[in-house]
């Protein structure tokens, strides 16, 4: 079954590189027209637009960084201008920050992924609720990870993002959903972009990765991207308020598969 998303208008933040770029690209597929925020790489994002452009899509770049009131405000703004409003946002910028036991951990470290994870994320859902609200329809799609629900040493204020993005998530979806608007959550689990090229491209650190997925492989951007389309579409039209793992089993704990 093709998914169709011609006449959905579409923002994705952080869509440069990584998962961003490759949901971005999905959507284009599918028919949507899409908006490519990023914070500093004008070079990739200019890259990607054109990338679309030369498949038959249509695209556009939009500078912001969205743990700023002021730019996110402006980027919607841009947005209107362009496409007249929005129906899908996917909330995808994001940050893992220093890595660092809490007792050594910097407050301004903390801040940073905070700010950008989860201060960010509702900076643009709130936007984007806004125009969604009043057209009385759209969807919220929130990328959180394995790590909202699995701890993850050294990185407390990044699992504390996510955890928290779920939850501002699921209150979000139950003020939406009388007004036609969806809001979810997709959490990737370990997945080969160049935000984790240190783990997967280093032989030891690989196979210990490997250990920790049931399916035995590490994820490609396009897992995460297919079930994004389909979670913006009307096929997922009753879903709202949940999460949505694209993990190979990561959280199904595989330490345990042979018992206790």
């Amino acid at each position: 079954m093709m998914i169709d998303l011609h006449g959905r208008r579409v923002l994705v933040t952080g869509a440069s590189s990584g998962l961003g770029r490759a949901m971005a690209l999905t959507f284009a597929v599918c028919g949507a027209q899409v908006a490519l925020n990023y914070r500093s790489d004008e070079d990739e994002a200019s890259a990607l637009v054109q990338q679309i452009q030369a498949g038959g899509g249509t695209a556009v770049a939009l500078q912001a960084d969205v743990s700023d009131p002021a730019a996110v405000a402006a980027m919607f703004e841009q947005a209107d201008a362009v496409w007249g409003g929005i129906d899908i946002l996917v909330n995808n910028a994001g940050i893992d920050g220093a890595r660092a036991p809490a007792w050594e951990g910097q407050v301004p470290d903390w801040n940073d992924v905070v700010d950008i994870n989860l201060t960010g994320a509702y900076l643009c859902a709130r936007q984007a609720l806004q125009r969604m609200v009043r057209q009385r329809s759209g969807v919220v799609l929130n990328i959180t990870s394995v790590h909202e629900r699995i701890p993850w040493g050294g990185h407390s204020a990044y699992t504390a993002s996510k955890a928290g993005l779920s939850m501002m998530a699921r209150s979000m979806a139950l003020e939406a959903a009388p007004h036609g608007v969806r809001v979810l959550c997709l959490a990737p689990g370990a997945i080969q972009t160049p935000i984790n090229e240190d783990v997967w491209s280093d032989p030891q650190g690989c196979e210990d990765l490997l250990q920790k997925i049931p399916m035995g492989r590490i994820g490609q951007p396009e897992d995460v991207a297919n079930v994004a389309v389909f979670l913006a579409s009307d096929l997922a039209a009753y879903m709202t308020g949940t999460t949505v793992y694209v993990d190979g089993g990561m959280t199904n704990y595989p330490g345990f598969a042979h018992g206790g």
